[in-house]
């Protein structure tokens, strides 16, 4: 260990950061405490400066741990007694290495029994201490109580056993460690402000993840023995049957949870390894967006506007699953929703229970589809129909006959762009003089994850970044773009919220003509930009360009 301190110590004097006398003041100052934490609590060094001048003696990558997208996998490989005593995080993953960050690159003995405890190759880069410490706390603060809980849960279940049991809601009550597992496992997902919580079964452990901001991130992984409680607990307070194994059920239930009002949609799925369940969150208050607060550029929000402005035609929201369509729709409604109109939606399933909206609940088993609904709602005197989307060809010629016969109808396409919106409707058996004359206007979008208002940080872009952004060098001179950097606010991810990326096509006589003329979805995309709409592109990068997003963000969500 003496060997080690004179190491560090000898690279931080050679680099000129502190004298030969403040090293030796340090030693004889340590008190236990390691030599960079003397060093700066003495005032000779800052964190940053010695963990830099090493990662460049070394030949090592420093790491901002508060922008890093640390892996909760890596951490879980070593103990709090580990991390303290060395001063090592493993954050990451590459190929058979394990990427760990140390305060001390120079000591050896903590690379050596990392490798003999994990089993794998060290890869070691550079962090500051105060960074290391916050991350693992981050990581493990919500750890710690759910594995309180699961050793709570295994003990009462008897270690070396595998219970399977038919779990009754009485037997399921009486099981307080599960009930408060659940419970546990659902307020922490509310607080970290998820979009999803996972529960899947490994061959050899329970794995659970949160969607945070449209990515995944593994929250807690636990003893297999866990599985059927908790998975029966769930089924039972959403309205499912435990008793089936076999077959993917849905449910639904609500809680209030912060004083927030809080519905959770379910859906479980058998795997090989057991049952899979995966809950949605819906947040009440969520789902009350103004058109305004959508994130449409204001030249985009007009266009948007005026498909509205005509009492009858087909108005399309379209993106693959998880892009918002069900929030622009419901946004739409929202503008929509008068006393002195009739509105009427058909939906798989109903997310939100809209006051004044008449909403109908898909169900195939008693006959109930969207196109069957459709043929109902029509003989109900509707003035707007909302359709949740539109999978098949009847549903869709419904729905444009409904808007060629004075209904505004909204609904939802899986395609990539709008423009493959109308193609894809003549795809699906639609004559396109139909379609030209009943759809007014589609609208594609995606979700990216916003920049943390707090702790973004500037930067000029390298060339290679500006040539895949198609920016001209001369102009990317004067660009100034921002990236994630991390703070407690934004839990060290650099991104809070997420905002949408959209294109709004307005069928104009020109994209008519190319639609009866069945032309393809470039050749309308083409004509659609000429005559002023901005692609999905373009809107990603406006947002890159006001400090919105990143860069990393539109390449993720769009390229």
């Amino acid at each position: 260990m003496v060997l080690q301190k004179k190491r560090l110590g000898k690279i931080l004097v050679d680099s000129g950061l502190i004298s030969e006398e403040q090293l030796q003041e340090a030693i004889s100052s340590q008190d236990g405490r390691s030599l960079m934490r003397t060093l700066v609590d003495l005032g000779f060094v800052s964190e940053a400066d010695v963990s830099s001048v090493l990662a460049k003696q070394m030949n090592l990558n420093f790491v901002d741990l508060n922008a890093y997208n640390v892996n909760p996998s890596a951490i879980t490989l070593v103990s709090e007694e580990i991390v303290r005593r060395y001063l090592i995080l493993p954050i990451d993953f590459e190929e058979d290495k394990l990427i760990v960050a140390m305060v001390d690159p120079t000591n050896v003995f903590a690379i050596d029994d990392l490798r003999i405890i994990t089993g794998y190759e060290i890869k070691s880069v550079v962090a500051t201490e105060s960074d290391l410490i916050a991350t693992f706390s981050q990581y493990t603060k919500a750890g710690e109580k759910f594995d309180e809980m699961s050793r709570t849960i295994s003990l009462e279940m008897g270690e070396g056993t595998e219970r399977k049991v038919r779990i009754t809601d009485e037997v399921v009550g009486k099981e307080a460690p599960i009930v408060r597992l659940v419970s546990l496992i659902i307020t922490e997902a509310v607080r970290s402000r998820a979009n999803d919580i996972i529960i899947e079964p490994q061959e050899a452990d329970l794995r659970i993840r949160y969607r945070i901001d449209g990515v995944l991130h593994e929250i807690m992984r636990t003893q297999k023995r866990v599985h059927s409680g908790l998975i029966s607990r769930i089924k039972i307070i959403s309205g499912m049957d435990i008793a089936e194994r076999r077959v993917p059920q849905d449910g639904r239930f609500g809680m209030v949870i912060d004083q927030k009002g809080v519905d959770f949609r379910v859906a479980s799925l058998p795997t090989i390894h057991g049952e899979m369940i995966v809950l949605r969150l819906l947040e009440k208050e969520s789902i009350l967006y103004r058109l305004e607060d959508l994130g449409m550029l204001p030249e985009d929000l007009e266009r948007f506007k005026l498909s509205f402005s005509k009492p009858y035609g087909a108005f399309l929201v379209c993106g693959p699953t998880g892009s918002g369509k069900t929030t622009t729709l419901y946004a739409s409604l929202h503008v929509l929703n008068d006393i002195a109109k009739n509105l009427i939606t058909v939906e798989d399933p109903v997310e939100y229970r809209l006051a004044g909206v008449n909403q109908v609940q898909v169900n195939p088993k008693a006959g109930l589809t969207f196109a069957s609904a459709l043929r109902s709602i029509l003989r109900n005197d509707p003035d707007i129909v909302m359709i949740g989307e539109i999978r098949d060809g009847e549903t869709a010629l419904i729905a444009v006959e409904s808007a060629l016969t004075g209904h505004l109808v909204l609904s939802t396409l899986h395609t990539n762009n709008a423009a493959s919106a109308l193609t894809r409707l003549t795809e699906m058996g639609i004559e396109p003089f139909l379609i030209a004359s009943a759809v007014d206007c589609v609208v594609a979008q995606r979700l990216g994850r916003k920049l943390c208002k707090f702790c973004k940080e500037p930067y000029s872009p390298e060339e290679s970044v500006l040539k895949q952004l198609s920016v001209p060098l001369e102009e990317g001179k004067n660009l100034t773009l921002y990236r994630a950097k991390g703070c407690k606010r934004c839990g060290g991810t650099g991104y809070r919220g997420r905002i949408g990326f959209y294109e709004v096509l307005l069928v104009s006589e020109a994209i008519e003509r190319l639609i009866i003329a069945r032309a393809s979805s470039d050749e309308i995309h083409s004509v659609a930009v000429s005559e002023g709409m901005k692609s999905l592109e373009k809107d990603v990068f406006q947002k890159v360009k006001e400090g919105i997003t990143s860069v990393e963000e539109m390449f993720r969500a769009i390229i």
